[in-house]
Order: structure tokens, then C-alpha cells, then sequence
């Protein structure tokens, strides 16, 4: 007779083999969507892919606040932020020979520094413990979804500038065939947005099939709920993250690869906002446990080594004297340590 186990098992690997395959055609729209806008990598990563692959989280976090599971809930949004960071140290690692690091944009350091920010920020409120909630809604959590409304401000007109700079560069292939590559231009763009909205929807529904099967196995270990949505949940929920970042680095698009990484960090912490209105039973960052700000800290942490990585540049790279993936790594496996203990 089949036990639950072994169904957990099974969706848990079918729904990631769909997560696999939708995460490797969102990436490949999304690199020609930003190709065929002029919008850039950098913009189309940290906001377009960064919400896209971060819907997971927010479906299964609102799913475990409305069953009264905030610490599962916070668990996951911390420890993504944690995973996508392991994931930056693993793309570094795997494709060392492409630099990805040192081919990123510097503007990545403001689409970094806005999730610090942000993460920094939903640890103090954690820590604070004073959070009050008006018509449903925590002034903490509001107050993360307005400061990462204002950093995508910044982002876009730091990057308008540089959408003007490549407009200027190509004026004159632009007018030389203006009538006969518009139609095809905008065929080629309608494509890609249909086929990055399919994709998306492939994850939007494969993701929260894939944690609440995660979650299911986990439970038969007896771990308490915030460890597990730290851990297991976290990595199941980022594995969109995984692909998309994999896949764009192997199109060549780091930008793209990057600027989904640290954008879904700071996408992770305006989340809060909608997790928190779907909990009903008081404010969410009061409720849950101190722990999490450790686990926010230590994702804190993680991301200042990964932008001293992209800001380093060197022609040649020195193991233990510079930031490194292999620092990452290793850093994601203490903190996890650190919290189960």
C-alpha cells in the first residue's frame, strides 16, 4: 500500500521538474524581453524575474499564515534570502571559468543595498516587538512594502540612465529599418511576454504543490516549523530562483541572473506585507520568534560577502583573501547550523 510519504515524494519530485523546466524558459524570455525593450538585465531581473520567481513564496507563505503557521511563514522568507545567496555562490562556482561575479553590473550594489536595507530592517521590527495593526494591516510590514516601493524608484531611474545611453547607441539601425523591423519587433515581444507569462504560471503552480510536499516530508522529523521553513521550505521555494539564475547565466545574461538574486531578497521582504494581511490572528512580526531575526542577520551577512564579490575586481582571483562563493557556501551552511542548534 502506498504511504503518504511516498506521495509526498512523488510530488515533491514532479513538481520540481516542472519548476526546472518553467525556471529555464522564464529566464530565456526574460533575457529577450530585455533585449527587445532596452529595458536591460539589471531592471528586467530585479523586478520582472524577481517577482515572478518569488510568487512561490509569497502563495505558500499566505497559504501558512491563513492556517495559523506565521513561524513557517517568516521561516521561508528569511531563509530564501539565505538560498538565494547560496545560489549566487553556486553559479559563481560552477561557472568559475565565466567570472560571473566580475561580469556583473555595479549597479547591482543599489538592488543589494535595498534588500539589506530591508532585511536589516524587518529584523529590528522583529526584535522590537511593539508592531501594531490597523484594518488588517501591520504599520511594520507596510512600512517594508513602501521602503521597497521607493528602492525600485531609485533602480529604474538609475537604469533609465542607461536605457538612453543604449537607445543613443543603436538611433541609427533604429532609422535605417524602422518600418520593416517594427512589426517584427513587436511580434517577437508579444511572444516573449506570453511565453514568460506561461512560464511564470508553470511555477505559480508547481511551487506551492513542491513546498506543501516539502513541508509534509518535514514534518515527519519532528523539526520545529521556523527551522523547517528556514531550511527545507526556503530551498524548495527557491529553486525557481536555481534555474532561472543557472539557465541565465548560461545565455550569457548576468545582469539578468544577478539582478533576480538580490532582487527577489528585497521582493521576499515586501511579502511581509501580504503575509501579514492574510494573518488575522494579531501582528505577524510580533507573533513570531526572536530566532528569525538571527536567520534575517545572518541572510544579511551573506549578501554584504556577495557584493564585495561583484564590486572586487581583479585579474586574478586568491582563495581566502577575497570574497568567494566558497565563503558563501560555507557561511549558508554555519547559519543553518546555527538555528537548528
Amino acid at each position: 500500500m502506498v504511504g503518504p510519504l511516498f506521495i509526498a515524494w512523488v510530488l515533491f519530485l514532479a513538481s520540481g521538474a516542472v519548476i526546472v523546466y518553467a525556471g529555464s524558459k522564464l529566464s530565456h524570455y526574460g533575457d529577450r524581453i530585455a533585449d527587445l525593450t532596452g529595458l536591460g538585465g539589471l531592471w528586467i531581473g530585479v523586478v520582472l524575474m524577481a517577482g515572478a520567481t518569488s510568487l512561490p513564496e509569497i502563495f505558500t507563505d499566505v497559504s501558512a499564515a491563513l492556517i495559523d503557521a506565521p513561524d513557517l511563514a517568516v521561516g521561508d522568507l528569511f531563509g530564501s534570502n539565505m538560498a538565494n545567496m547560496l545560489i549566487l555562490g553556486i553559479i559563481d562556482l560552477v561557472h568559475r571559468q565565466k567570472r560571473v561575479w566580475q561580469q556583473a553590473a555595479f549597479e547591482h550594489a543599489l538592488s543589494a543595498g535595498l534588500a539589506m536595507f530591508l532585511t536589516s530592517l524587518a529584523a529590528f521590527f522583529i526584535l522590537l516587538g511593539q508592531d501594531v495593526k490597523h484594518i488588517g494591516i501591520g504599520a511594520g510590514s507596510a512600512v517594508l512594502l513602501l521602503f521597497y516601493i521607493l528602492g525600485m524608484r531609485l533602480i529604474f531611474r538609475q537604469e533609465a540612465v542607461k536605457r538612453r545611453q543604449r537607445e543613443q547607441e543603436k538611433v541609427v539601425e533604429a532609422q535605417e529599418g524602422e518600418e520593416d523591423k517594427g512589426p517584427s519587433k513587436r511580434d517577437g515581444l508579444r511572444r516573449a511576454f506570453l511565453g514568460f507569462g506561461l512560464a511564470a504560471l508553470g511555477l505559480l503552480i508547481a511551487a506551492p504543490v513542491l513546498a506543501g510536499s516539502a513541508n509534509q516530508i518535514a514534518e515527519q522529523s519532528g523539526v520545529s516549523s521556523g527551522f523547517v521553513g528556514t531550511s527545507l521550505v526556503a530551498i524548495a521555494t527557491s529553486l525557481p530562483e536555481l534555474v532561472t539564475a543557472l539557465a541565465a547565466v548560461r545565455l550569457g545574461a548576468f545582469d539578468l541572473a544577478v539582478g533576480n538574486l538580490f532582487g527577489s531578497n528585497a521582493f521576499n521582504m515586501a511579502a511581509f506585507f501580504f503575509v501579514d494581511v492574510a494573518y488575522q490572528q494579531g501582528s505577524l512580526l510580533n507573533v513570531v520568534s526572536d530566532a528569525h531575526a538571527m536567520a534575517a542577520l545572518w541572510s544579511v551577512l551573506l549578501m554584504s560577502t556577495a557584493l564585495m564579490g561583484i564590486i572586487y575586481r581583479v585579474e586574478k582571483r586568491y582563495m581566502l583573501i577575497e570574497p568567494d562563493s566558497f565563503v558563501i557556501i560555507i557561511g549558508y551552511c554555519l547559519g543553518l547550523w546555527l538555528l537548528f542548534q
